[in-house]
């Protein structure tokens, strides 16, 4: 259900109130139907359970609550706005315990109720979504992976065929990708999910470290080594180990690290002789392998065996609507962290975000949405609190499609404040003047818009 054709059920015995707010909840793009007592309102809901309810407190057969009872009572959790003549706090305090989202007083603020219809409507959207979520979790279907697109179906279904095996996995992608959460649906998946899962970034460990951090050492087998330190792989034993970064490991290293898949035997650094390990090994990376065989970084026996069951991840820009769904996963978890209130993304918001390619893939998109609650002082996130380099992205993209008819004279080209007086005027044609639909679809409130009508311009 989207934002713009919401059923809302209207129940008022005030014929001239009822009209006023049924015409402005219709301009906004709901559906509005209208009952004038609790008995046709209740014969409304029964023939079809409406998305939100505003009900007035008095009717002339009952009460408003009596209509959020009937709802409950069915199973049906539906926002539900009280309005009244008679507005008291105990009034508020009794209609808030019996479960309304809200309580507002006669005369009504037609924006304000807007308002929180709006809200209330995108509240009710993201529990919704995030109940799928856990849903599609609880039954192992997800695998914590959020992504309905092909290639995320495709990537679950190699992802539990690889976790039958033992053998080592490469898990590549462009960097920000899931990498990691990839190698741990894999563990989760596998029979080894009840054992250790260890992950080590081999980029993050210094190349004279390394040997001792995977394989660990006996007490006194270099300067400062006082006792005895269990490695990486003994840490993972019977479990998993995933090396991230993997071509950032030495060669000198990469030898050893064949000799323990090919042998399950490891010898910290000091011992005089190996000690066995079970452990699956997942390797990680980002850059071509291959390549890195052909200038002499890589070894070519260890490259052919680890690239036998090899796991592409899917860039962020050939995951098609997944980009929507995982903003607002991440939106949700930021607004949650800055302890704000439930939050959406504006029409122009979600476009602007499908149009970007996302260089940097999840990783930068969960640092976009984050960067939006931040600069969001509402709870609509706008394009104008996106990084600028996706804003400059859509940018070029609307002016490239522009100038597609601009003349071959450059001179003739219009200027920049002529191309935005003309989007501006094209946007308010599109919408037959309707100036508050026009800031939706400019992603500018009406405030703004105004003040640029009044200047002739945009600023």
């Amino acid at each position: 259900m989207s934002r713009s054709n919401a059923d809302i059920l209207l129940v008022e015995d005030d014929s001239s109130l009822a009209a006023l707010l049924a015409e402005e909840l219709e301009l906004d793009g709901y559906r509005v139907r209208q009952a004038a007592d609790l008995t046709a309102a209740m014969q409304q809901a029964d023939q079809a359970v409406p998305d939100l309810v505003v009900s007035d407190l008095r009717l002339p057969d009952g009460d408003g609550l009596g209509l959020l009872t009937r709802l409950q009572s069915a199973g049906h959790s539906v926002p539900f706005v009280i309005i009244t003549a008679f507005g008291t706090v105990d009034q508020a305090v009794d209609a808030l315990k019996a479960g309304a989202d809200d309580f507002l007083t006669k005369p009504l603020s037609t924006d304000h109720l807007r308002l929180k219809i709006r809200r209330l409507l995108a509240q009710a959207d993201i529990r919704r979504q995030l109940a799928e979520i856990r849903g599609r979790a609880d039954g192992d279907d997800s695998l914590g992976l959020l992504g309905d697109s092909p290639a995320m179906a495709r990537l679950r279904s190699e992802i539990r065929r690889v976790a039958r095996s033992d053998a080592a996995v490469l898990v590549a992608g462009e960097s920000g990708t899931g990498k990691e959460l990839v190698a741990r649906a894999i563990h989760r998946c596998s029979d080894r999910h009840d054992r250790p899962f260890v992950a080590v970034n081999c980029a993050g460990i210094p190349s004279d470290l390394m040997e001792s951090e995977f394989f660990g050492h006996e007490p006194g087998a270099f300067t400062g080594a006082r006792q005895a330190r269990k490695g990486l792989f003994a840490e993972a034993d019977g479990g998993t180990l995933l090396l991230d970064e993997i071509g950032e490991m030495p060669m000198a290293l990469q030898a050893k690290l064949l000799r323990v898949l090919q042998e399950g035997q490891i010898k910290p650094v000091g011992a005089d002789r190996e000690e066995p390990v079970d452990v699956r090994v997942l390797a990680a990376t980002h850059v071509d392998l291959l390549e890195a065989v052909a200038e002499g970084r890589f070894r070519e026996d260890l490259y052919y065996r680890l690239e036998t069951l090899t796991l592409p991840v899917p860039p962020l820009r050939e995951r098609g609507d997944d980009v929507e769904l995982l903003a607002m996963h991440f939106l949700r978890t930021a607004a949650r962290r800055q302890e704000r209130g439930p939050m959406q993304l504006s029409e122009v918001a979600s476009r602007v975000l499908k149009d970007y390619p996302f260089p940097g893939n999840v990783r930068e998109l969960g640092s976009a949405m984050e960067r939006a609650v931040t600069f969001c002082d509402g709870d609509t996130v706008l394009p104008e609190h996106l990084p600028d380099r996706i804003r400059r992205r859509q940018a070029v993209i609307d002016t490239d499609q522009t100038l597609d008819g601009a003349p071959g004279n450059l001179a003739q080209w219009p200027t920049l404040d002529q191309y935005q007086r003309q989007y501006v005027e094209r946007v308010l044609t599109a919408v037959e003047g309707n100036k508050r639909r026009a800031a939706q679809v400019l992603g500018i409130n009406r405030r703004t818009l105004y003040r640029w009508l009044d200047d002739g311009k945009p600023t």
